[in-house]
């Protein structure tokens, strides 16, 4: 048996550039082609990936029990993220139900206008993020309230995703509470705090860039006055008439945005929000236990204020829309998404295929320019190819910290170039665990909302001018003289 092992261990070699590119090439072609032009499930097109994969794996000397544990290596480390998809899910349908979401939309759709949504949302997420430094509560919480806001007030869905995404990473990628903005200068080598005041080199720019274009883009926003005005109070009226409403109901908030800063776990803060959550729905809103526990697993539903004595009937299409939402169930799809990505990830990762493609990028570092933009491609592949935040950090993040300081570049340039074509571009990528996540929670593909990301790709192209002018790009001397600088 162990000789066996021996032999078929000797077999393996490393990808051929051709070999390693060929699954990635043939994997954009599929999305290209299927879901670009036929409009086809990505699922089926990331199987077919996977299996072209597979193919260069069996080449380069990996049986399929080595396929399958790389594939089951690539899921374990998702599988937090795909327990706070459920999770997510359970505290959703839970809010409605406890009239949670409920309040903030009836609050909401008189307060915000249609004309600055895009700004206010944006800016509402930045700050809640920033401040909490998760970028996933962001979009599970206020953003989920901010879709809804966006779709009764007939507001184009996709402008209205990807404005919430942008604010919410804007957190993520800011936020000293934040993992990634922890991750990238522990994998750069760089101090937290100089790595967040080089970033603003590239995210004051970008946010000014995208709030500029949101801020436009809401001005041709044009509503029937009086229409949207007869149909906000027959949604309040609805609303008031299905849920009762004080500020206790805000409770399952609250312990999301507390838990967050305080840096407790995710998925036991987000349960003991869902738990306060369904008491309020059973006690205060009269929800029966059965609704409770259908609520948690499929969603909130019309049907469930039937035996609260109301109407369906008399509510108006739009509240109908609205509340019908959340549950574990609504997730699936997504979870199925994060599968099958993670499967063809798994296998090009087991099979050497990235490391050959890094390896080859690193032949094109020469100066500045070449060594960020090598930073940059390897940053966005590595997002591409794993749909991981954490690999799209950690392994550039590896491979460049040693040429930087050679080069005499400081750290925090390699950190920063990072969070710009990592943190930035990952919630873009449709079959990444964050793209899956926010198209999920919000209910807009994420192919619909990634032409309007405008702060990523700023963060990008920020990041691009930065290594061809030099502006914001430290070397190592400067960064000592700073140093003895604060010293004195």
């Amino acid at each position: 048996m162990e000789n066996n092992a021996v032999k078929a261990s000797k077999k393996l070699r490393r990808p051929t550039l051709s070999e390693a590119i060929t699954p990635l090439l043939v994997m954009f072609v599929l999305l290209l082609v299927g879901r670009g032009i036929y409009g086809l499930d990505i699922n089926p097109l990331l199987l077919i990936s996977a299996a072209v994969a597979s193919v260069i794996a069996y080449k380069v000397g990996l049986n399929w029990d080595d396929m399958i544990n790389g594939v089951s290596e690539k899921i374990a480390k998702a599988l937090p993220a795909i327990l706070i998809l459920v999770v997510v899910g359970a505290v959703v349908g839970s809010w409605m139900l406890s009239g949670t979401i409920p309040m903030l939309i009836y609050y909401g759709i008189e307060i915000v206008s249609p004309r600055y949504f895009y700004v206010t949302a944006f800016i509402a997420c930045m700050i809640l993020s920033t401040s909490t430094g998760t970028s996933w509560g962001s979009v599970a919480t206020i953003g989920v309230v901010l879709i809804v806001i966006a779709e009764s007030l007939q507001i184009p869905l996709p402008v209205a995703a990807a404005s919430i995404v942008g604010g919410s990473y804007f957190g993520d990628k800011m936020s000293p509470l934040s993992d990634t903005t922890n991750l990238a200068p522990l994998a750069a080598g760089a101090q937290l705090f100089d790595h967040i005041r080089h970033m603003f080199y590239t995210t004051v720019p970008a946010t000014l860039f995208a709030l500029v274009v949101y801020y436009f883009m809401g001005l041709g926003i044009t509503v029937d006055q009086q229409t949207t005005s007869a149909t906000i109070t027959a949604m309040k009226n609805n609303l008031d008439m299905i849920f009762n409403f004080n500020i206790f109901v805000l409770l399952p908030v609250v312990i999301i945005i507390a838990g967050s800063v305080t840096q407790k776990p995710t998925i036991p803060v987000m349960m003991l929000s869902s738990f306060v959550a369904c008491l309020l729905a059973y006690f205060y809103q009269g929800f029966s236990l059965v609704h409770v526990f259908s609520g948690i697993v499929g969603g909130f539903t019309s049907d469930m204020i039937v035996d609260k004595g109301i109407d369906v009937g008399i509510l108006v299409p739009e509240v109908q829309g609205l509340i019908n939402r959340g549950g574990m169930m609504s997730m699936m799809e997504t979870i199925l998404l994060v599968l099958c990505a993670f499967s063809f990830a798994g296998i090009i990762s087991k099979a050497g295929c990235l490391d050959v493609i890094l390896t080859k990028l690193q032949e094109f570092v020469k100066g500045r320019r070449g060594l960020i933009t090598s930073t940059m491609a390897s940053t966005i592949l590595m997002a591409i190819a794993t749909g991981s935040d954490f690999l799209t950090i950690m392994i550039p993040g590896e491979l460049f910290a040693d040429t930087y300081k050679k080069m005499g570049f400081a750290a925090r340039n390699l950190s920063r170039t990072l969070e710009d074509c990592g943190t930035c571009v990952v919630a873009l990528i449709p079959w990444s665990a964050a793209g899956a996540y926010c198209s999920g929670v919000l209910g807009v593909a994420t192919l619909d909302y990634l032409p309007y990301c405008f702060f990523g790709f700023a963060s990008v192209t920020m990041a691009f001018i930065c290594a061809m002018t030099g502006f914001g790009v430290m070397t190592l001397d400067q960064e000592k003289a700073l140093q003895n600088k604060r010293r004195k």
